[in-house]
């Protein structure tokens, strides 16, 4: 996997366009529990990036873009914007373990965004842009360190990975309008400058476990 994140990383670069902001307000609690089924959320950057290159991979079920690790109950996009209540900007990932691992699914996480930048993607600053994993299982968080240490004592990046370890504990769903962002929103800019490219880029390199 070390060698494979390696030549991964040639293939892309950091967005130059900032999420936009909207004033649209709706959102719920997601504590999503699927039989047969598990979750990984992952926070690396804007959500509507990510979302994007997850629905791509066999095996992911959904994809819900959200907030989580704050301290602010149900809070908005706009609250979560002015990077005061803690949270990040994440995903919820549901899939099925028999056909995509946790393993690989944290290999597309370290591909997806870099995860060398503390607080910001690109023209994305702020803590709710920030890189980290809430794990929900023992084995999750040992994976998930394993893989940090492992990058970083074979200098994979050209700097230390600043990924933060959280233990998964509520996440809310983002209003609705983010859901499926550049599925929906194909012709706005933020989609074709910075989405498009990267998920093209995503899906050369992922292209055998695709959808």
């Amino acid at each position: 996997m070390i060698r494979y994140i390696s030549y991964v990383l040639l293939f892309f670069v950091m967005p130059v366009i900032g999420c936009a902001r909207t004033d649209h307000k709706e959102k719920k609690v997601v504590n999503e529990e699927h039989q047969n089924l598990d979750t990984a959320t992952f926070a690396a950057g804007c959500f509507w990036c990510v979302e994007a290159q997850f629905k791509e991979l066999k095996g992911v079920v959904s994809v819900t873009s959200g907030f989580t690790g704050g301290t602010v109950p149900n809070p908005s996009y706009e609250e979560v914007c002015t990077g005061t209540t803690g949270h990040a900007e994440a995903c919820n990932i549901i899939y099925n373990p028999k056909v995509v691992t946790f393993d690989e699914l944290l290999e597309a996480f370290f591909v997806v965004h870099d995860p060398t930048q503390l607080n910001r993607q690109g023209n994305d600053e702020g803590t709710q842009y920030r890189s980290e994993i809430f794990y929900h299982n023992a084995d999750q968080e040992k994976l998930a360190k394993y893989y940090i240490q492992k990058l970083n004592q074979e200098k994979v990046y050209p700097n230390p990975i600043v990924t933060q370890i959280a233990p998964y504990k509520i996440f809310y769903k983002a209003e609705d309008y983010h859901q499926d962002y550049y599925t929906n929103n194909k012709n706005q800019p933020y989609c074709q400058l910075v989405i498009q490219p990267e998920l093209a880029k995503f899906r050369k390199v992922f292209k055998d476990k695709l959808k």
